[in-house]
């Protein structure tokens, strides 16, 4: 569905009332129009929220104003939000609106392949803190996500890689056909819609299994946690998937020197990595990916689970004393 259409969409869910629409300076340059006049004309009346780009506007700070622009106008709990744009706006608008009124829905509308495949679908949302990303957060199902592929024909090659690091991870962790797929970065511009619908299906395999991430959904955090721990200790100057394609590949390299997977499963994660582009250099500063690591939320007591591959297309949950995670780094 184009996003022109998206006032026809949200008519479906949302019978008539207010929607504010969050975005970024960038995105809403580009597209803030068209989405307006579309819930215009279907009759919405329509507000907008604009932040500056990048996570650190993924703050409790951006978080408050938000709710209170929205008590001012006032929003009830029959108004929506729809959130335009990458990974940080979606978790930031659905936290917004996962606790605004006790929660009022959200639109999700990914304008980056990271968004399109991950972070837009299944429902987490949340704020990062000073001491660790995501730490605030709810699970909060969008009401609808309008998936409009022309809006990632424009992508920069560096957010477009930041993508294909998600997509890479769902062919580790699930699926050795796309995984083997993936290997021809040009088939895959040209096919990116079935691309992000597999990737789409196996994430919705795994939310409908384990919604609140007590269990299986866990392994879609592979490489996600020494991704995060990277991405908080470079202050957030590594983008979100350049750190998970580190992460996945860090993972993969203590697993293989462990003899949880093969050297030949490490050598096919890195060829695939760095044929888009991928800098694999790992962090020298691990006593501060330690310290980060020891505030992870997947931290239950003193054990951490990890998403360990075995190989490509299946991995598997360990917990780790997190001394052991010191040794192992």
């Amino acid at each position: 569905m184009e996003l022109r259409q998206i006032g026809t969409a949200l008519a479906e869910v949302q019978r008539g009332g207010k929607i504010c629409i969050i975005s970024d300076r960038n995105v809403a340059s580009l597209y803030m129009d068209i989405c307006r006049e579309s819930l215009e004309e279907a009759g919405y009346g329509v507000w907008e929220y604009v932040l500056p780009p990048g996570e650190a506007s993924k703050n409790g700070t951006n978080y408050l104003r938000i709710l209170e622009y929205l008590a001012a106008v006032p929003f009830t709990r029959s108004d929506g939000i729809v959130a335009l744009g990458g990974g940080m706006v979606g978790d930031l608008a659905g936290f917004a609106a996962a606790t605004y009124m006790r929660g009022i829905n959200v639109y999700q509308v990914p304008t980056t392949l990271l968004a399109a495949v991950d972070s837009s679908v299944g429902g987490k949302t949340a704020i990062d803190l000073p001491s660790g990303k995501n730490l605030a957060g709810a699970f909060h199902q969008p009401k609808l996500v309008l998936q409009d592929s022309r809006l990632l024909n424009t992508l920069p090659s560096d957010v477009y890689r930041e993508g294909m690091a998600e997509v890479i991870k769902y062919g580790m962790i699930h699926d050795r056909k796309l995984f083997k797929r993936l290997e021809n970065p040009t088939e895959v511009r040209n096919s990116l819609d079935e691309v992000i619908e597999t990737c789409v299906g196996i994430k919705k395999e795994y939310v409908e299994a384990d919604e609140f991430d007590r269990g299986l959904r866990h392994k879609l955090n592979f490489g996600h946690t020494l991704g995060h721990a990277m991405e908080q200790a470079e202050g957030y100057r590594l983008s979100h998937g350049d750190a998970v394609a580190k992460g996945m590949y860090w993972i993969t390299r203590i697993s293989a020197e462990q003899g949880w997977c093969s050297r030949e499963t490490l050598a096919a994660l890195e060829q695939l990595l760095r044929k888009y582009d991928f800098n694999l250099t790992l962090p020298e500063n691990r006593e501060e990916i330690y310290r980060i690591l020891c505030s992870d939320k997947k931290r239950q007591g003193d054990t951490i689970r990890m998403v360990i591959p075995e190989e490509v297309g299946r991995c598997a949950i360990r917990e780790f004393h997190i001394r052991e995670v010191k040794d192992l780094l």
